[in-house]
């Protein structure tokens, strides 16, 4: 029998609260049933246990995780444990006092977040005047010494203007560009046909991304992240489910990737109730489709059955009702036409914004 692997990655998403909008965000649909948020000490109890069963990096991620006043505190608890720190935020709650805090307790790096290069395109995607704030933040982070990452999210209404957002990373002196097309979960799922672009949009992309590499390789680095729906193959999503990365949710549920709860009729464990090692090596859920064992034709004869594991488990729940269905995304699978049906019913239509819950019903943010 092949032993369980342990994680190496812990996304700690610390709040789903955030001041932004982004129709394509991960985030659960129905915000209002995870309102509660773990404390301080349990937070830094999860951060030991992590570190205790292999993790090595901890991506600290919401919801818009600035928003937590303790963030510095989990910080800190993370580099006393010899975690590599990673910042994912929106940026428009942040300034050089900010980053300046988070570097002196011990911060490793920062990704923020931009949705479009225009200054009008970001404000309408984020449902929030935030682009000279994000620039602002960029500003600040580098004068902090911090490597920043942009991270730019790909989709119709922005995809054409990819030249420019290279040009843009360049002339914010980033060390590194992540251009990721939407992943179709999440509340990128309910705006599918308004958020998928065209086959040409993406061969278009690919050549632009190519040829900036090329000419930028000296002074940013690129990471393209292609599109699920145009590919012949589907991606090993996280490197497999259950194999190299957990996610805490701000409410404690411990999932094996953060859209998981995508899925009716999963139960996830609570790790203010379970030790984090018996959730990772115990729980039904992460063994469930872990490995190759449970995978039906044509996967289970695949020859690359242990380089996708059979592709992303919600992307096939939301598109076939089975989740254990190949990904069909494949091309292999017997209802690829599915992802062809998309594509095809894609069209640049009302987008339907992230909302959190009425202001009354939002958590207290803890102490």
């Amino acid at each position: 029998m092949t032993p369980t692997p342990r994680p190496l990655c812990l996304l700690a998403e610390l709040t789903y609260r955030c001041p932004l909008k982004c129709p394509y965000c991960s985030n659960p649909l129905e915000l209002r049933r995870y309102r509660d948020e773990m404390v301080t000490t349990t937070w830094q109890r999860v951060l030991s246990e992590a570190a205790a069963l292999g993790v090595v990096q901890v991506h600290f991620s919401g919801g818009e995780p600035l928003l937590r006043r303790d963030l510095h505190d989990l910080i800190r608890s993370a580099r006393r444990l010899d975690l590599y720190t990673h910042l994912s935020t929106g940026a428009t709650l942040a300034d050089e006092a900010t980053f300046e805090r988070l570097r002196s307790a011990g911060l490793d790096a920062v990704q923020i977040s931009l949705l479009d290069v225009r200054p009008s395109q970001n404000d309408w995607l984020a449902g929030a005047a935030s682009f000279d704030k994000k620039r602002r933040a960029v500003e600040a982070a580098r004068q902090c010494e911090f490597p920043v990452t942009l991270n730019v999210v790909l989709h119709r209404h922005n995809l054409d203007r990819i030249q420019e957002i290279v040009e843009l990373a360049v002339q914010w002196r980033v060390n590194r560009l992540e251009l990721a097309h939407v992943q179709y979960v999440g509340w990128a799922f309910r705006n599918r046909a308004a958020l998928l672009p065209t086959k040409e949009q993406v061969e278009r992309a690919e050549r632009v991304v190519a040829r900036a590499r090329a000419l930028c390789e000296a002074q940013l680095e690129i990471v393209h992240v292609l599109p699920d729906y145009f590919q012949q193959y589907p991606k090993a999503c996280l490197h497999g489910w259950g194999q190299t990365f957990l996610t805490v949710a701000p409410d404690g549920a411990v999932l094996p990737c953060q859209a998981a709860r995508e899925i009716p009729g999963l139960t996830f464990p609570n790790v203010c109730d379970v030790a984090l090692a018996d959730i990772w090596f115990e729980a039904p859920v992460f063994q469930r489709f872990r490995g190759e064992s449970w995978m039906s034709e044509p996967c289970r004869s695949c020859e690359r059955r242990d380089l996708d594991f059979g592709g992303c488990r919600c992307q096939a729940f939301l598109l076939t009702g089975d989740i254990a269905a190949t990904d069909p995304v494949c091309h292999l699978s017997p209802v690829h036409e599915l992802v062809e049906l998309a594509l095809r019913e894609s069209t640049a239509g009302k987008i339907a914004f992230r909302t959190m819950p009425p202001d009354g019903s939002r958590p207290a943010i803890p102490d």
